[in-house]
Order: C-alpha cells, then structure tokens, then sequence
C-alpha cells in the first residue's frame, strides 16, 4: 500500500511512523525542509520538498499510484486543494483532508458527493468535543472509546495504589469482584502496552482497558472502585472554537456550564452566541478568579486553550483548589507519557483525535472505526468478519491468532458476545479486537483474505 501524506506536522509526522513501522510505502510532502529532515532522519519515509497543493509536486510523490492521499496540514485550504489536484491527476486515489473551520460543517457531504472530491473529511474538533462528553459520561475513566454504534464502549481505568486489585492475577479477578468478569482486554504500564493472560498480575497504576456495553459501564468501573456521580456542574477555560463548540454541546445537554475567555471581543462574541452557559472574561489559571467562581463545588474543569502549558498549570491549580475533574487538552505528544506522573489523567488531545480517523479508513479489510491506545503502541479497532476472512468458522482457540492481539467482543445483529475460546466469528460479525503495533499488519490480513496457515 503506498500513502501520500500533505503535511509533515504532528499529524502528518505520527501517521507517517505508525505506517511505515507496518511496512507501507509513505511519501511525505512538505514546504517546511526543518519538518522534513525530522520525518527523514526518524522514520523510512520519501520525503519530497513543495506544496502539496501543487500538481507537479503531487506528480513527483507518485499520486498515480497510491491507495491514498491524506491533506493534514495546518491550513485548509491547502488541503482542500491538495484533494482537488489529485482529483484531477489520479481520480482512484483514496482522499482524506483534515477541515478545522466550523465554516465547513455543513458542507462535507457536498465535498464528498462534488469537486473537489474528498472521501473523508476530518475535523479533529468535533471529534474532541465527543471525546469529552464521553470522559465526562464515565467519570472514573482516563480514556473511552465508542464502539458498534454507541452499544459498546471501550474504558481505560486506572488501578489506585491501595486498591484491593493491586496484585491480582487476572484469573482470580471473580473472586475479589462478587463474581463480575470483566474481560481485560489490554493492560498499559509505564508505557508498555500487554495483552494479558490470566496469569498476568494488575499493579497499581496500570491503566487497565476492557470493553462493556454501554448499561454496564458504571457497574464495571465500580469492580475497580470507580464509583463517582455524574458530573453536573462544569467549568471551560477557553474561548475559542474548541470551547465555543463544546460551550454548544452543554447547552444541548442541560448541562450547567461557564466558560472563560481572556479576550473582551471574544467575549462578547461568546455572549452574543450562547444561550444558558455564562461567559466570564479572564484568566483560567487566575487563583483569585477561580475562588471566585468556587471552583471546589465544580464538578470539572476542562482546560481547552490553545497553549498547553496553560492548560496544564490550570488543570494542576483547579485539583490542588478542590475540583473533582480536570480534562485537558494538549497538542504534544512527548507530554502525553508525563501528564499520569504530575496527576492528570483525563487528556484530550485535538491531533490524536484526527489520527484516530485516519486509522480507520487507512486500513486493509472492512474496518468500521479505530482507536490508539494512550502511548500510541497498540490499537483497538472495529471490523466486519468477511466470509472469506480467515477469522470465521472457527473457534477462537483454534485460531493462529497474532500474538499481541485479541478478540475483546463479538456483535452479532443486536447481541454483544464476550467471547471464549469456544466463540466462532460468523460472517457480517462485528468484532471488536486490541491489538500491539506490531500485530497490525496480520490482523489486516486476516481480516481481509483467507491465510493457508489458519
């Protein structure tokens, strides 16, 4: 599979190493040669310096032969007209552009059906915007993902020093849990993703991952002494279209909110657009300003400006003053393995979320949707069992399945299936499956045409 990337930014950076780690031809276009040399010199990637808008460049990437083009700059238009240019030289090629401006909302369905035609746009923001509502859904989570259209989700909780699970093999889980078993399906420590067996111990700190229909979520997250309210009252440091759109959000949900911005214009413009949430004007991580607002009754505050180090400073401030839920946004990737060492844990992150969409219509067999997992090691992905996959027919246990991987769930019409040894996949199935980096590329297989070795 060859891949042009338009963009050597983080976006465009991270995909570009996930993909070439799985043994994909990747081409990486960029102007700035300061962003190239970091591609060249970390990953085995082409990279062609120029406008990725420019038919002659797009040419010189090898546009004609690849499966597809994604347009992940910081600038829209250039992805825009990076879609139409390959459009026009190379009409097979799969297009993916990443379109933040809210002005194109009510127009992607005409981008995908006209010219200049794109097969999937990407706003990285809506995406973060239900991300959140799903953290704040299950509030004992560090990380949730939606699966089978909302019937499944897919929780990340972490094991408390002190919890009574602390040292427990996975096998004996039932006996400290009233006799739930929870199906761990992935265990992220210090950074190192595992697929456990039942021998495997949980430690303290471990992000623990295990996937639950949506009625059940509070009941498990409660098995890992995760038993919190709902959160009611919900304060937003930041104004800008993030803020704005969750601001929009919250008022569809009756949600009781404030949102604070430093800019007065900005503030009047909030003001104008919003109905119910109140619109202070001021600093997130003004001390005074939050005792003001009595930030030890608010149930959470979500941090969404654009300079991570404020986001950080403020959700570090808000804890240490009482409140019981800080979500913060950060753009950086390096900072992502140190936000659990400083005290957060709920991190959103705008990049991450249009990585995530990439994922899933990147990939080889019918893959309805994609997840990586915090650390970027492994990832969680939804597919459809095709009758000539080599994952049906048989029962899991029989299965050369890739080591690091496993069957979390199986959809079958309306019901959910957590599987056994014994479950058989039939075609049309959805299955829920996690998966190491490095067992991708034959779980993509398997999901796609039969293997002789199955």
């Amino acid at each position: 599979m060859k891949i042009v990337i338009v963009g050597a930014g983080e976006v465009g950076f991270h995909i570009a190493s996930r993909l070439t780690v799985e043994n994909k031809e990747v081409v990486v276009i960029d102007k700035n040669a300061e962003a190239l040399r970091r591609v060249s010199e970390t990953i085995d990637a082409q990279v062609i310096e120029g406008s990725g808008s420019s038919p002659v460049v797009l040419e010189e990437a090898g546009v004609h032969e690849a499966e597809i083009l994604l347009a992940v700059t910081n600038s829209d238009e250039t992805n825009l007209v990076a879609c139409l240019a390959a459009s026009i030289l190379s009409p097979a090629t799969k297009k993916l552009a990443r379109l933040r401006d809210a002005d194109f909302d009510n127009y992607h369905s005409v981008f995908k059906d006209q010219a200049p035609h794109i097969d999937t746009v990407i706003n990285p923001e809506i995406e973060v915007v239900k991300t959140i509502e799903n953290l704040m859904a299950e509030p004992g989570a560090v990380d949730v993902g939606e699966f089978a259209d909302g019937r499944l989700k897919m929780i990340g909780t972490r094991i408390d020093p002190g919890s009574p699970l602390d040292g427990v093999r996975l096998a004996d889980l039932p006996a400290h849990t009233g006799g739930i078993r929870p199906l761990i399906a992935a265990v992220l420590r210090e950074d190192e993703l595992i697929i456990p067996s039942g021998a495997d111990q949980l430690l303290a700190n471990d992000i623990v991952y295990f996937i639950s229909e949506n009625e059940k979520c509070t009941q498990t997250l409660a098995v890992f002494g995760k038993q919190e309210a709902p959160l009611k009252r919900i304060l937003i440091v930041g104004g800008g279209r993030l803020g704005y759109r969750l601001a929009q959000r919250l008022e569809e949900l009756n949600i009781n909110a404030k949102i604070v911005e430093r800019r007065p214009e900005r503030c009047s413009w909030l003001a104008d657009q919003l109905r119910r949430v109140i619109v202070l004007c001021g600093d997130g991580s003004d001390q005074e300003l939050l005792r003001e607002e009595n930030i030890e009754a608010t149930d959470a505050m979500i941090t969404l400006t654009n300079d991570e180090e404020t986001n950080i400073l403020a959700s570090l401030l808000a804890k240490r003053m009482g409140v019981r839920k800080t979500i913060t946004k950060i753009s950086k990737f390096s900072y992502f393995s140190l936000m659990p060492t400083i005290g957060i844990d709920q991190v959103v992150s705008g990049r991450l979320s249009a990585i995530n969409t990439i994922l899933q219509h990147i990939r080889r067999g019918k893959v309805l949707s994609a997840m990586s997992i915090k650390g970027e090691q492994g990832e969680v992905m939804e597919a459809v069992a095709l009758e000539t996959s080599a994952i049906v027919g048989k029962p899991l246990q029989k299965l050369k399945f890739p080591k690091g991987a496993l069957v979390a769930a199986i959809i079958r019409k309306d019901a959910v299936i957590i599987p056994t040894g014994a479950s058989v996949i039939e075609p049309e199935d959805r299955c829920i499956i996690f998966a190491q980096q490095q067992a991708i590329p034959k779980i993509e297989k398997i999901l796609a045409v039969k293997l002789e070795y199955f």
